[in-house]
């Protein structure tokens, strides 16, 4: 089951895929990590999918992410009155929490919490920015706008507030319950909606106490104020370009995707880039020249995986659009001048013997053309290291915890095997040596570039490099 990419793939399961021959017609296809999205469909739902996921792990003999997403504060209006009304430049339309239909004048925001945030002149935007309002006046529960750019407003549709840190949380009443369920059920990732700020990080670590890893979304300009404590706190983070898209003009967002990388691979964290990349293809079998382009700039731009939406979860090719990105991938990788590219913007290691290892290890496997670098761990960090010096060759992880193996299923180059851990020298050069040949990675007489810890099977004690010819 070797991927001949490095680059990893999140997919989401949703109608189109949702049985045991979708999913596994899907990983055989490319998928790395699964993304259950709790905005859609039932506990039972996500739960059914989960254990296709691990039944099919056992079956194919390699570990598989599976990363929740939980729905956030997701902001909307109310019912309106035959479905839709028609709003026009330079008319006042109101927000209030009144329980009635909604008119031509009025629609209930059910979020009392958002009036205390408001302030004069302010943006709001509905349906996806569709419709643009201007505050010209609140109080505790209603606001007063002017129509800047109006067309016709449907029911529950979301409502954006670009200008405000919101006074909202970023974890609902649901979401706990989703969560709970989502951690007992065994998710590696928890993906959090709409962060703004760093005490949204700290709730949901006390809340998970450590069962699974935090992955910040990044859709609300205000997190992009606190980027730095935010990428500090969180395991992972997520450009999620759909609602960042709608309350940034669309011109920032390339730019601060390429920003956001960077921080994050400067921090060691894995990075996901996601929202509409083959978007057509959710109706189209195949994409467009801009999307194709979008996707390979993920790539250039260093990201450790792409995400798919729409397009596994409810579009008419699944399938497809996997192999289409992962051909993507491929081509891009390809390419001489990726691994140059991608090197340019590398970091300095931190001043710690793991680090000092670990960057040692990707200038020694370039030195003696190693064809893999071998690296054991317990928590995942030596591995999340080893990723972040981008090295030419493969990085093969090696660890005992299975929990630990799925979790790193979402960085970039590693491939993760669950295996007892070794505890001498002479066990630890032969397992790497035998698990690198049965898994396509060596022939006999490659060179392979080990990193361990001693004593073996502490966590973050990567203190040992040693280079090994397979035999």
């Amino acid at each position: 089951m070797r991927r001949h990419r490095r680059t990893k793939i999140v997919a989401t399961l949703g109608p189109s895929s949702s049985d045991i021959n979708n999913i596994k017609d899907l990983f055989m296809a490319g998928v790395d990590v699964f993304r259950l999205n709790f905005s859609h469909g039932t506990q039972a739902d996500h739960l059914a999918r989960y254990e296709i996921i691990r039944t099919l792990e056992k079956e194919m003999g390699r570990p598989i992410g599976v990363l929740i997403d939980l729905q956030g504060p997701k902001l909307r209006i109310s019912e309106i009155e035959s479905t839709h009304v028609e709003l026009k430049i330079g008319n006042t339309f109101r927000l209030d929490t009144q329980e009635i239909l909604g008119n031509s004048s009025r629609v209930q925001l059910p979020h009392p919490e958002v009036f205390k945030s408001l302030t004069q002149g302010a943006e709001i935007l509905l349906d996806d920015g569709k419709i643009k309002l201007k505050v010209i006046n609140f109080g505790s529960d209603f606001v007063d706008t002017e129509v800047i750019a109006g067309g016709t407003l449907y029911s529950n549709k979301g409502a954006n507030f670009p200008d405000i840190e919101l006074g909202v949380g970023s974890i609902t009443k649901k979401d706990r319950s989703d969560l709970e369920f989502g951690l007992e059920m065994g998710a590696d990732w928890i993906a959090l909606s709409f962060v703004q700020r760093p005490s949204d990080i700290k709730e949901a670590h006390d809340l998970i106490r450590g069962r699974a890893r935090i992955m910040a979304k990044l859709e609300k300009p205000a997190a992009l104020q606190t980027i730095e404590e935010i990428i500090t706190l969180s395991d992972g983070i997520m450009v999620a370009r759909g609602d960042l898209g709608v309350e940034l003009a669309p011109e920032d967002v390339p730019s601060i995707q390429k920003r956001l990388i960077r921080r994050a691979r400067r921090a060691g964290k894995p990075v996901v880039v996601a929202t509409q990349m083959l978007e057509s293809m959710v109706h189209n079998p195949a994409p467009t020249r801009a999307e194709t382009s979008d996707v390979a700039t993920g790539v250039y731009d260093g990201s450790d995986a792409l995400m798919l939406s729409a397009e596994s979860a409810i579009g008419k090719h699944p399938i497809d659009s996997v192999k289409m990105m992962s051909r993507i991938i491929e081509s891009v990788e390809a390419d001489p001048t990726y691994i140059e590219l991608i090197r340019n913007r590398e970091s300095d290691p931190e001043p710690t013997s793991s680090d000092a290892i670990t960057a040692a290890a990707r200038q020694v496997a370039d030195t003696i053309a190693a064809a893999a670098i071998a690296t054991y761990t317990t928590s995942g960090s030596t591995a999340f290291r080893a990723s972040r010096e981008r090295p030419s060759v493969p990085i093969l992880v090696l660890t005992p915890k299975l929990g630990t193996a799925r979790s790193l299923a979402i960085g970039w180059g590693l491939h993760c095997i669950h295996t007892e851990d070794a505890k001498s020298f002479k066990e630890m050069v032969e397992k790497a040596s035998d698990k690198a040949i049965k898994e396509e990675y060596a022939q006999y007489g490659d060179k392979l570039v080990i990193t361990a810890g001693v004593p073996f099977g502490t966590p973050g004690s990567t203190n040992v490099l040693r280079i090994e010819i397979v035999n």
